[in-house]
């Protein structure tokens, strides 16, 4: 008995260890292959980072999973340029070197936006609002300078973002750059910025794109510029989306649609929720149990990357690059949003970097 005793206890360690080696085979990040690498003959894929992550051991993911980065926040106006007369280039320029360094492509993110903007902006002296000329020349003097430093190190830029209403029967979004400048503010930050650096690429940039409405005035916007001699080279479609939408009909359609503008196109924020979208999630709060990252959640995010990625390669010829908000589930813009005190769960990687079964789902095809 006390040698079958020794045997079953043998037998029962072979067995952990067996079934934790094919654990540690399936969760561990690939040692040879990245995203990077299983779309390389496709398109480059993107993350959006913030300077304090590439200090972390999230640094490492960065590098071995991706092959361009997006500024987060670093880039964006109010960051960027907090006084009329003052730069804060430190985490801007942080990311611009860890690019370099790692020969990685990099994103700029974004030169106007009605969010994130600094107050200051649109004020005089007096507390008065400026008017058109003043405005006009202040983003001039941002987009120039920005562009200018980061000439040669970022090769695309989202120019304009968000400009366009969601609302019925309203298509310009009604933002101080707009009450104050009308539309005349896009077509000069496109040109601005050409003159600042002739060879980055120009994006418009925005979210909702699967809506057939919104989507029309997105392309109707492009096709006005483009019409002018405006130089814009591609629209970006942020990708913010969940375990019910879109749908492959909707996303095929979205894709195609944005095919006949001639531009390139780049998915530029991915993320899919794993909680349906969106407003009937507002009431609740953290800890209830429908925030749980549950099996059903886990296995319609899982589907939802797949279906989506079939669609990116499907339309490889006009896309030219797939960028994820967000590195990991550790931290995502999400959580807390739209509700408060709810963790989201809407990337490739878990909070311990290790790839989650919907990684699996996008990179073996």
């Amino acid at each position: 008995m006390k040698y079958f005793h020794y045997a079953a206890i043998a037998l029962t360690v072979i067995t952990a260890n067996f079934c934790c080696a094919a654990y540690l085979k399936q969760s561990a990040v690939p040692d040879t292959q990245g995203l990077k690498d299983y779309y390389k003959d496709y398109f480059p894929i993107g993350v959006a980072v913030s300077p304090r992550a590439l200090h972390t051991d999230e640094a490492g993911l960065v590098t071995s999973q991706f092959n361009s980065m997006t500024p987060e926040n670093a880039m964006k106006m109010g960051v960027i340029h907090p006084g009329e007369h003052q730069y804060n280039w430190r985490d801007a320029d942080s990311i611009a070197a860890f690019a370099r360094r790692n020969n990685m492509k990099l994103r700029g993110h974004t030169l106007v936006w009605h969010s994130q903007a600094p107050g200051w902006i649109f004020k005089d002296d007096n507390g008065q609002e400026v008017s058109k000329e003043v405005l006009l020349q202040r983003l001039k003097e941002h987009i120039t300078t920005v562009v200018t430093r980061y000439k040669g190190t970022v090769y695309a830029w989202d120019v304009a973002n968000e400009v366009i209403s969601d609302r019925k029967g309203e298509f310009y979004r009604n933002s101080p750059w707009y009450r104050i400048c009308g539309e005349e503010f896009i077509e000069k930050a496109f040109r601005w910025a050409h003159e600042a650096d002739p060879q980055a690429l120009l994006f418009y940039n925005d979210y909702n794109e699967i809506s057939a409405e919104k989507r029309e005035k997105i392309i109707r916007m492009v096709k006005g510029l483009i019409s002018k001699g405006v130089p814009i080279h591609g629209v970006g479609l942020q990708g913010h989306w969940a375990i019910n939408e879109p749908s492959r009909a909707q996303l095929e359609k979205t894709m195609e649609d944005f095919t006949t503008t001639g531009l390139k196109l780049q998915v530029t924020e991915l993320d899919i929720s794993v909680y349906p979208k969106e407003h009937e999630m507002r009431a609740r709060q953290a800890g209830d149990s429908a925030t749980a990252f549950t099996a059903e959640k886990e296995q319609r995010q899982i589907e939802q990357f797949k279906m989506c990625f079939e669609v990116f390669r499907k339309y490889r010829h006009a896309l030219t690059g797939v960028t994820f908000w967000n590195i990991s589930d550790r931290y995502s813009w999400l959580d807390n949003f739209p509700v408060r005190g709810r963790k989201d769960y809407p990337l490739l990687f878990d909070k311990e970097l290790h790839p989650k079964k919907a990684f699996w789902s996008v990179v073996q095809f």
